[in-house]
């Protein structure tokens, strides 16, 4: 996907009055579902993305432990200027949406298997995730 198309769909979706806006969001959600994803299908999802969210993707904030998704949007929250869970909640589903879109449904499937249960929710697929299926 294009740099220009990617932000173009996630300022669609998060309804921002600006690219500027759905950059910011795309970078910081980005940056944490990157420590959160692992071997091949980061990289296999990098490679879907412009090549700057790819590296941003690639070389993530670093994590402690795997967060909920409760927590992931905490931690968005944290990290944009401003935001507070409501906001960072929508941040979080309008970028993560379109990933969903560039990942395709393989690549998608295989990275909710390294996610903590409800990511399908905020990647904007309901019951994608094999909830209960050994991780």
């Amino acid at each position: 996907m294009r740099w220009q198309a990617f932000l173009e769909a996630v300022q669609e979706r998060g309804a921002y009055p600006s690219t500027v806006d759905a950059e910011r969001a795309s970078r910081v959600v980005l940056a944490l579902l990157g420590a959160h994803v692992v071997g091949e299908e980061r990289n296999e999802l990098a490679a879907r993305l412009p090549e700057t969210f790819a590296l941003i993707l690639l070389n993530p904030l670093q994590a402690a432990e795997p967060l909920t998704p409760e927590r992931f949007v905490r931690a968005t929250a944290a990290w944009i200027e401003g935001a507070s869970e409501r906001t960072a909640a929508w941040d979080t589903g309008a970028v993560l949406s379109v990933v969903a879109e560039a990942a395709g449904e393989d690549l998608l499937e295989r990275l909710l298997l390294q996610l903590p249960p409800g990511y399908d929710l905020l990647f904007g697929h309901p019951g994608g995730d094999s909830a209960g299926a050994p991780r």
